[in-house]
This record gives C-alpha cells, sequence and structure tokens, in this order.
C-alpha cells in the first residue's frame, strides 16, 4: 500500500512571489526533500544521514 506525501515548505523560504523554497516530506523511515519549482526531483535520505549532515554544516566540520 503506497501513502501520499504531505509536503511541507521550508520555513527558510520565505514569503516572496515565485517557486524558490525547499520542501520536505517524511515517512517512518525516509525524508524526501525537493525544489519546489522541480518537483518530480526528490532527494531521498534517511533522518540520521540528514541529521549527521546539518550537524557537520553547523560546526564547520564538513
Amino acid at each position: 500500500m503506497s501513502t501520499r506525501l504531505k509536503w511541507q515548505k521550508s520555513s527558510f523560504s520565505g514569503g516572496g512571489e515565485g517557486n524558490d523554497c525547499l520542501e520536505l516530506a517524511s515517512s517512518p523511515t525516509h525524508i524526501r526533500l525537493r525544489e519546489s519549482d522541480t518537483p518530480t526531483t526528490a532527494l531521498t535520505t534517511s533522518p540520521a544521514t540528514l541529521a549527521h549532515l546539518l550537524k557537520g554544516i553547523r560546526t564547520g566540520t564538513l
């Protein structure tokens, strides 16, 4: 059975005109990211992998 993803706009995307924003959808095991101007292309990752990437960016180790 397939469930439809609920995409949410990033709170950092601002309120300007156009589709310049990052969108996020999650399931119990995956997180999906996409650009609103190319919604058919999405990056799929695990919550742990994304957390590791974000920690590396915040701490400057990546």
